[in-house]
C-alpha cells in the first residue's frame, strides 16, 4: 500500500491541476445543471451537486477498472512500455493545452464524440433533476463526456498494470476535480476567477508536463525525482 500512496497523491494533484481545463470543458455544463434544478429544490442544491459529481467520478473509476484490465493483461510485456509512453505523451499534450501553448488535445477529445452522441440524449431525459438518485445517474453519464484530461489520466492509471489500482487512481483523480466544479455550481466566482488566471494555468500546465516527462519510461526519471 505504501507504494501506492505516491501514485494516489499524483492522481489527486492531476485532478487539482486540471481545474482550469475542467472550467472550460464542464463549467458551462455545471452551470446548466444547476439552473436545471427546480426552484423548489434550490435549498438542496449542494446535495444535488455532490450527487452529480459522485456519479461522475464513479464513472471515472469504472473506466479506470475497464482500461486497467487491459493494462494488467499486457503487464511485463513490450506493450506495457508502449502504453506508458503513450500516457506520458498525452500528459505532456495536456500540459501544453492547460498552459495555452498548443491545442492539439482537442483532436484527442474528438475521438470520444461518437460515444457521447449516444449518451447525451439519455442524459437529457434526466433533466430537470428532481432527486439525489437522478442526479447521481446524470453525473455517471456526464462522466463519459469527451475530455482529454480524463483520457490522459486513464492511460496513465492503466499503465500501472492493476485494474483495481487503476480504478482507485481514477477515483482519487476525480476527487481532485471536485473543488472547482463544486465552486462553479455554487457560483464561487473568486475561486473560478483565480483558476482562470494565465499565470495559474501556465504553472499548472508546466507541472503536468513535468509529470508527463516523469511518466515516460527511461533513465531520466531518476534525474527528475532528484530535482
Amino acid at each position: 500500500m505504501s507504494d501506492l500512496l505516491p501514485l494516489l497523491a499524483s492522481a489527486l494533484i492531476l485532478g487539482l491541476l486540471g481545474g482550469g481545463h475542467c472550467l472550460g470543458m464542464c463549467g458551462g455544463l455545471m452551470g446548466a445543471l444547476t439552473l436545471a434544478i427546480p426552484p423548489q429544490r434550490r435549498t438542496q442544491r449542494l446535495r444535488l451537486l455532490l450527487a452529480y459529481n459522485l456519479g461522475r467520478i464513479l464513472s471515472y473509476a469504472a473506466a479506470g477498472w475497464l482500461l486497467g484490465l487491459g493494462g494488467w493483461a499486457v503487464a511485463n510485456s513490450p506493450a506495457a512500455t508502449a502504453l506508458r509512453l503513450l500516457a506520458g505523451l498525452l500528459l505532456i499534450t495536456m500540459g501544453l493545452y492547460l498552459a495555452g501553448w498548443w491545442s492539439g488535445l482537442t483532436r484527442v477529445e474528438a475521438l470520444g464524440h461518437g460515444i457521447w452522441r449516444h449518451i447525451q440524449p439519455v442524459a437529457s431525459r434526466l433533466l430537470p433533476v428532481s432527486s439525489g438518485p437522478r442526479a447521481l445517474l446524470l453525473g455517471a453519464l456526464w462522466g463519459w463526456l469527451p475530455c482529454g484530461l480524463v483520457y490522459s489520466t486513464l492511460l496513465w492509471a492503466a499503465s500501472q498494470g492493476d485494474a483495481w489500482h487503476s480504478a482507485l487512481l481514477m477515483f482519487v483523480f476525480g476527487l481532485g476535480t471536485w473543488p472547482v466544479l463544486i465552486a462553479t455550481g455554487l457560483a464561487a466566482e473568486r475561486l473560478t476567477a483565480l483558476l482562470r488566471q494565465r499565470s495559474i494555468r501556465i504553472a499548472g500546465g508546466m507541472l503536468v508536463i513535468l509529470f508527463g516527462l516523469w511518466t515516460l519510461p527511461g533513465p531520466h526519471q531518476h534525474w527528475l525525482m532528484g530535482h
